[in-house]
């Protein structure tokens, strides 16, 4: 959380943008914004969406935990998976 809410005051910064108008714009204080940066656990996770809303950084939220990247999940996923395919019965075309 403290890389995160690090992150975002980085680009934040960047965008030359202050931490009141960021608040005005996702409708929270400006301690709030202050918590978020400091990542602070008890901040909302609509808080950390709204901030990357903010800053046009929200596209980035969908590659979180993504099922495309998850590489010790895919590979256990492989582990349960059966290692040869049923055979399946031979089915006539007889009508």
């Amino acid at each position: 959380m403290k890389a995160l809410g690090a992150n975002i005051r980085t680009a934040r910064l960047r965008r030359g943008m202050s931490a009141e108008a960021v608040a005005q714009k996702i409708g929270v204080t400006r301690q709030t914004v202050a918590d978020a940066e400091r990542g602070k656990p008890t901040t909302a996770i609509a808080v950390y969406a709204g901030l990357l809303w903010a800053l046009g950084l929200v596209g980035q939220l969908a590659e979180v935990a993504s099922p495309l990247t998850d590489e010790e999940g895919r590979a256990l996923a492989m582990q349960h998976e059966p290692k040869r395919a049923r055979s399946r019965e031979v089915l006539d075309n007889d009508f």
